[in-house]
């Protein structure tokens, strides 16, 4: 199976999924899917460029990664990029918790 067709047949996996209240492990047990391979493909179709947009859903998935950084030591850390084009950036361990706050406001 092609990337592609493995792309196309995860994709409709995670919308049933999504469509549940379950956890993606239990969702993978009940389907008996692999979780790995179901948690790779969640990553990769919400963050690969180069697959069709018009075969991605929204998945609701929050992408973490580094800050990007611009020059000053307190601008690293984590940006949290949510669906809608929203970022919160430079957390770190010690303002963590404001993450939590803003995020249960949403």
């Amino acid at each position: 199976m092609t990337p592609t067709e493995k792309a196309y047949f995860w994709q409709p996996q995670i919308n049933d999924w999504e469509a549940t209240d379950l956890s993606g492990n239990a969702f993978c047990k009940q389907q008996s899917s692999i979780h790995h391979q179901f948690v790779y493909w969640c990553q990769k179709l919400t963050s690969d460029e180069n697959y069709p947009k018009s075969a991605l859903a929204t998945t609701g998935f929050a992408c973490v990664g580094p800050a990007p950084s611009v020059g000053h030591a307190d601008a690293d850390g984590l940006t949290v990029s949510l669906p809608g084009g929203i970022s919160i950036t430079g957390l770190h361990a010690g303002n963590i918790e404001l993450l939590g706050a803003v995020l249960s406001q949403l």
